[in-house]
């Protein structure tokens, strides 16, 4: 299909009439008419066709000049609506400008409050640190205290119990019984606090020595000690509940020594009752494990509950239950040092509870 050519279109070679005019026109609202060849303009619609000798057509200006108008408002509306969209734009590109801006001075506010909050907590951390290496120190040092001081009594102490068993043997016919009395009771001073020293040096081997984690059995182990302490009164009707398939990860020594003294306080402490029941089990709370060892026996207050746990404190008289009040202490070291916490529960003659976690 032959391309439809406008008066701008067409080349002054095949307008022979353009060629007379002297004046030409430079737009389009100058001309008046046009004649161009018919077969140039045939199909275009809305023009005036006059045919003439030599098939020339002549294009009024009106049709044109309407064109041209309703095009160029066109552009008028689009360059408006084009102009709205980009004021708006711009508009909205400032404010949101403004508000990157207010959100870094924020920003930037925030992070020296941050760097302000860091410096104090590094100097915190700091300051913390040196704290706790003092603590470990001084806590290596009585530590080390303990275990020399508790060597170095022992062989005096040892000397005073044997040379008074010696005068009692050798020299008891000469002495009256007053004397034979205060020999007796320099023996079992002697005696008692050898069994305090041999329990300070427990208490400080289970804070020194290393810890070899692995899978214990915590039933088996229960049921080893039930029975070495049956053994110790086999008179006893004691009754040892444990419950079966308790395994932890820890230090199979320690825990042991653990349970000796959890298992070897309920014995003691069912000691009067004629049937006594001990049991060992394990409890859900918050969705974690809790151990616990239990009895019915004397029990104890709880208004000195805070007192089980510390080293050669009792709430028994030695008159009562014999001890020296380290069992738990060294049950609680270790159950600490596992990672876990343990507390006791009681009421006085209706037994206790001792649970803890790991």
């Amino acid at each position: 299909m032959r391309k439809i050519k406008t008066p701008h279109d067409v080349r002054p070679t095949k307008m022979k009439k353009f060629r007379d005019i002297k004046t030409r026109p430079t737009t389009l609202g100058d001309v008046k008419s046009v004649s161009i060849p018919l077969r140039t303009v045939r199909n275009i619609p809305n023009i005036n066709v006059i045919r003439g000798a030599r098939d020339i057509v002549r294009i009024d200006k009106q049709p044109w000049e309407e064109k041209v108008a309703e095009a160029m408002h066109g552009i008028g509306k689009q360059r408006f609506h084009l102009a709205n969209r980009i004021y708006f734009t711009l508009d909205r590109v400032k404010k949101l400008l403004a508000d990157v801006r207010v959100s870094n001075e924020e920003l930037q506010a925030s992070s020296e409050e941050m760097e302000a909050s860091n410096e104090e907590l590094r100097s915190t951390n700091e300051e913390l640190e040196r704290r706790t290496a003092e603590l470990e120190f001084m806590k290596k040092e009585i530590e080390s205290f303990s275990y020399a001081v508790s060597h170095d009594l022992r062989a005096p102490l040892r000397s005073v119990d044997g040379f008074s068993q010696a005068l009692l043997e050798d020299y008891a016919d000469k002495l009256n019984e007053q004397g034979k009395d205060y020999l007796q009771r320099l023996r079992a001073a002697a005696q008692h606090m050898g069994k305090l020293i041999d329990d300070m040096l427990r208490l400080s081997r289970v804070t020194r020595d290393e810890m070899k984690i692995e899978t214990v059995d915590l039933s088996a182990l229960a049921q080893m000690i039930a029975a070495e302490l049956q053994g110790t009164q086999p008179e006893r009707q004691a009754e040892f509940v444990v419950a079966p398939g308790i395994t932890v990860q820890g230090d199979a020594r320690l825990l042991r020594i653990a349970l000796e003294n959890l298992l070897g306080n309920a014995w003691k402490f069912t000691g009067k009752r004629p049937r006594a029941r001990i049991e060992l089990g394990v409890t859900l709370q918050e969705g974690k494990p809790v151990y616990f060892v239990r009895d019915d026996g004397a029990g104890f207050n709880m208004a000195y509950a805070d007192k089980l746990f510390v080293a050669f404190q009792r709430l028994h008289t030695e008159a009562e239950f014999p001890g020296i009040g380290i069992g738990l202490a060294i049950a609680n070291r270790i159950i600490h040092r596992h990672g876990g916490r343990i507390w006791g529960e009681g009421a006085v003659e209706k037994g206790a509870t001792f649970y803890f976690t790991m």
